[in-house]
């Protein structure tokens, strides 16, 4: 027996949990003392989101193999124009998330914006790829290249050991994950400050660049044009590997719920990066051509070190040391991000439950940072992850292009959605047919492996059906996946802001908020209302108690006094502790009871 397939707890731009950082109100609009509801803190400011942006786009590749554009190009002309129309392109794309971002203001990115628009199995498959390959691999991949250049001053003569570039990778994830888990605050300091030291990294590059050009260093910029003609297949590639040097300005959106003001900081954030991205790019390249000519830079296998060994002497030996914080800094760039889309998925129910607790002092998804460092450790010692990750790279472009044409579905289904942030039509039009460009050249230009992508992404379609749609799970089954409610309320409990009143409970080292009992209000549950979204109606509150391994109503909770019960709600797990029967016992029950114990005197006395 299976359960429908529930909807997005997204509508017309509000999400059912409310406020997402306010505290629970008391009766009167009062709240007890130091009563506050654990969530995540928004402490991302202006800052921290450019920091976080653009620490995540620059990466390892513009400073070592920059390559893939004008070999694909083959001038120098032609190449920096395709430089800037990606960085044009991706700046659309970003536009476009700023008004998704500002419209659905809730954490999770690509996941969040499908799961409103398309429903709960596409998104479902996107969180479930990119938990399993996309994003352990990726994580590896750049982890790889940190440790290769932290390494890289000490075996000047020699090879590096592969299993010593492994160990020290391995002592870069971890450190990212500790970052991650214990302190939101100190992970978007060091960001800002790796974000620094790669615009520097860039600036050192720039600036000998820049002079060169005033010394009249022009000679390989005559003829920029002429050369090597592009062929039909060269020209898409070369955009198609200066879209990937762009990647990551979505990352901000996987953060919404965390961003101060979003919608002034995420418009603005969006901007400012991708322009000092593009420019970036463009004039680091510039630079390059000033002292390296085509060829050599096809040749090279480390392009700022030739290019710094010919400027800048000596100093040529620090630049392994930026590229190997750049590589740190998209690192912990990642994790942060993409930790918040797994614990946003849980929270829908699309991902084990455990996965949605905040730590109760530290306000991390500690869990989330905990699962994908330990995917991650086993990408890393596991096979090729540069094939799994050409596998699956149309993968990331289908689901940003459904995001996006997502945004002008919205457009005409909900012209009321409020949108304090609107970008021309045109725009997020233009980008969904490149993202879908993107898809078509990969299955063109390598079908075996994109074939092998498609079978894989399609493999979250069982696995959707298996641990979400299937509800008559074994115990056992139950267990091992966290999912222990029942079908039809599985994910229709909505958390008021108005409760009466709240305070922080503790489980483990983990916890969410708890609604608790007062003199006025003597309900534990009172504050949470249940929509069965099968009867497609108002429910009684309802517990699972975690010793009886049952749902039981409200009003016959008596079988679980004294009991500690579980509930695991839209966005929160509830943890509660029931002294005594009469404290589950709403103002409602007691007026029924009383009048059943009057009615039973008066038949009593007939």
């Amino acid at each position: 027996m299976v359960r429908k397939a529930v909807a997005s707890t997204i509508s017309n731009g509000g999400y059912l949990q409310g406020s997402v950082n306010t505290r629970l109100s008391s009766l009167g609009g009062k709240e007890p003392p130091g009563q506050e509801k654990v969530v995540l803190k928004r402490k991302i400011s202006l800052l921290r989101g450019i920091s976080i942006i653009i620490g995540t786009i620059i990466g390892a590749g513009i400073f070592i193999s920059p390559k893939g554009v004008l070999q694909n190009t083959g001038s120098v002309g032609l190449s920096l124009v395709v430089w800037t129309v990606c960085g044009v392109l991706s700046l659309f794309g970003a536009l476009s998330y700023a008004e998704l971002g500002t419209t659905i203001r809730k954490s999770g990115g690509h996941y969040t914006y499908i799961l409103e628009v398309f429903g709960p199995l596409p998104a479902f498959v996107r969180v479930w790829v990119e938990l399993l390959i996309i994003r352990p691999a990726a994580t590896a991949v750049i982890s790889l290249a940190f440790g290769r250049y932290i390494l890289e001053p000490f075996f000047i003569q020699c090879e590096i050991p592969e299993l010593a570039v492994k160990l020290i990778t391995a002592v870069g994830i971890t450190v990212v994950m500790v970052l991650n888990g214990m302190s939101v605050s100190w992970s978007a300091r060091i960001q800002i400050f790796l974000t620094f030291c790669k615009l520097t990294a860039i600036l050192i590059i720039i600036v000998p660049g820049v002079m060169q050009l005033i010394k009249g260093q022009t000679q390989h910029f005559k003829d920029a044009f002429s050369g090597r003609d592009a062929s039909i297949m060269g020209l898409p590639l070369a955009f198609y590997y200066g879209m990937y040097a762009y990647a990551g300005w979505f990352y901000l959106n996987f953060v919404t719920e965390e961003v101060e003001n979003p919608e002034k900081t995420i418009p603005l954030a969006i901007c400012i990066s991708m322009a000092v991205v593009t420019i970036g790019y463009v004039l680091t390249n510039v630079a390059y051509f000033t002292t390296i000519s085509a060829e050599e830079l096809l040749l090279s296998e480390a392009v700022a070190v030739t290019f710094s060994e010919r400027l800048l002497g000596n100093f040529s030996v620090a630049v392994p040391i930026f590229v190997a914080l750049s590589c740190f800094g998209s690192m912990n760039g990642g994790v942060f991000a993409v930790s918040r889309l797994f614990y946003v998925a849980s929270r829908e129910g699309h991902l084990p439950e455990i996965l949605s607790m905040i730590h109760i002092r530290k306000h991390t998804p500690l869990p989330a940072v905990i699962v994908l460092h330990s995917l991650t450790m086993v990408m890393l010692f596991s096979g090729d992850l540069y094939s799994l990750l050409n596998f699956l790279s149309f993968a990331r472009w289908l689901f940003i292009g459904l995001a996006v044409a997502g945004l002008i579905y919205l457009r005409y289904k909900r012209p009321d959605m409020h949108r304090p942030f609107k970008v021309p039509l045109f725009i997020p039009a233009l980008f969904s047919f490149t993202c879908l460009f993107m898809v078509a050249l990969s299955l063109y230009s390598d079908p075996f492996s994109t074939g092998i992508g498609f079978i894989i992404t399609l493999t979250g379609v069982p696995a959707y059906y298996l641990f979400i749609i299937w509800d008559k799970k074994p115990r056992w089954f139950r267990r091992m996946s966290g999912s222990g409610s029942p079908g039809s309320l599985r994910r229709g409990l909505q958390a008021e802001p108005t409760a009466c009143c709240s305070k922080r409970a503790k489980l483990g080292f983990f916890a969410m908020s708890t609604v608790t009992s007062t003199a006025p209000c003597v309900s534990p549950h009172s504050s949470w209302d249940c929509f069965c979204t099968s009867w497609k109606r108002a429910q009684p509150p309802h517990w699972f108690c975690i010793f009886k391994r049952r749902w039981t109503p409200s009003r016959f909770s008596s079988a679980i006094s004294r009991k500690k019960v579980v509930h695991a709600g839209q966005s929160h797990m509830v943890v509660v502790e029931i002294e005594a029967q009469r404290e589950v016992l709403t103002a409602s029950d007691r007026e029924e009871k009383n009048d059943e114990e009057s009615q039973g005197r008066g038949q009593g006395i007939k």
